[in-house]
């Protein structure tokens, strides 16, 4: 069921279910150029993502699944998916992602939920400790540009942990205060803690956003949302800080 829109949402917030599951953020990705989503979403369901977030809407699969925020990474310029992905998968969205000026990378690598292991906007990646140093070297090669590597919230999959647009972020409140404290001075500007579906903290899981709008899971409270649409820069212009140095 969705929950009741103020209108000062309702401009640029899916709210929805996925095959009726409230953990959108594992079937799709967006960027501000793109978004991503698996093949079997409902046509009214593209056609409303494709609206708020005010991007062109892609719908593939990939490695067979639908679960594209699970194993795809990406941001305005790049994405990067494993090298288990199906070569016709590969080309679809190559095809389509080339039309828009995006790059495709196909990372080899056994750490394939790239969702999971890599946190990223159009200025900083934020990668899993799980990586070694060639994959590292991968990614940045790949993306261009700052590769930081950390564990968030006690995990090493800080993909799952939160989700970030070129103009805010939310994270799981389980982050310290000195996690806090070194990804608003990494990312450039303050970040909100929140959960999603009534209390999960892995905010990717039910969560995708970019700087127009976000999609989020039907299970989440009229907190939770607001707590989003703040912390994401939507409500209001977030407070720059200045960028750790090179």
């Amino acid at each position: 069921m969705h929950q009741p829109r103020n209108k000062e949402q309702s401009g640029h917030v899916v709210i929805l279910d996925i095959f009726n599951d409230p953990n959108v953020g594992l079937y799709g990705l967006a960027t501000d150029r793109y978004c991503i989503v698996g093949k079997n979403l409902k046509q009214e369901q593209v056609e409303e993502i494709k609206e708020k977030l005010n991007v062109e809407v892609i719908q593939t699969t990939l490695y067979g699944t639908d679960l594209i925020g699970i194993f795809g990474a990406g941001n305005s310029n790049t994405l990067l998916i494993p090298s288990i992905c199906f070569e016709p998968e590969i080309a679809l969205i190559k095809s389509k992602l080339a039309k828009l000026g995006v790059k495709v990378v196909v990372l080899e690598t056994n750490h394939t939920a790239l969702g999971n292991n890599i946190l990223l906007n159009d200025s900083v990646a934020i990668v899993s400790n799980v990586f070694g140093k060639k994959e590292v070297e991968a990614i940045q090669s790949a993306l261009g540009i700052k590769v930081v590597q950390m564990s968030l919230a006690g995990t090493p999959v800080p993909g799952s942990v939160g989700v970030i647009s070129n103009k805010g972020g939310i994270f799981s409140p389980n982050l310290s205060s000195k996690e806090i404290e070194t990804l608003e001075a990494l990312l450039g500007f303050e970040i909100g803690l929140g959960t999603v579906n009534l209390g999960n903290p892995f905010i990717a899981t039910g969560l995708f956003a970019n700087s127009f709008g976000f999609v989020i899971g039907s299970a989440s409270s009229g907190y939770e949302i607001s707590r989003v649409d703040e912390s994401l820069g939507l409500l209001k212009p977030k407070f720059l800080k200045p960028k750790l140095e090179e």
